[in-house]
């Protein structure tokens, strides 16, 4: 039984997923919007709220080294992160993404949904 996993596993190997979801989010930080399947971006807005959970405490030592544990290899999107996304939503609870569906995908009819800051 697969109760209580609470992750989409991709269909793809860990090492590869854990990358995909990295660099997403990358995107997503990086130019403000990102469009890929649906289940991608739910997965993806996971670890992104979780990120700016964190970034929201203030660039002090331990929330930057726990950030840089996720995104460990984009010092930009980091700075960003910190400096432009985070002090938008101190006073937010959560809920800093929204999943917009966008339909179909022509060639294998994936559902398509755009992930963009709220």
């Amino acid at each position: 039984m697969k109760h209580q996993i609470g992750r989409k596993k991709l269909n793809v190997k860990p090492a590869h997923r854990k990358a995909l979801l990295r660099n997403q989010v990358i995107s997503l930080v990086t130019y403000g919007h990102l469009v890929t399947t649906k289940v991608r971006a739910k997965e993806t807005q996971k670890l992104a709220e979780k990120l700016v959970t964190i970034a929201r405490q203030g660039n002090n030592f331990n929330a930057r080294r726990r950030v840089k544990k996720l995104l460990p290899y984009k010092e930009e999107a980091i700075l960003k992160l910190f400096k432009e996304i985070a002090p938008k939503y101190i006073n937010r609870p959560g809920g800093y993404t929204r999943v917009i569906p966008m339909g179909k995908r022509a060639s294998d009819t994936a559902t398509i949904a755009r992930l963009e800051w709220v």
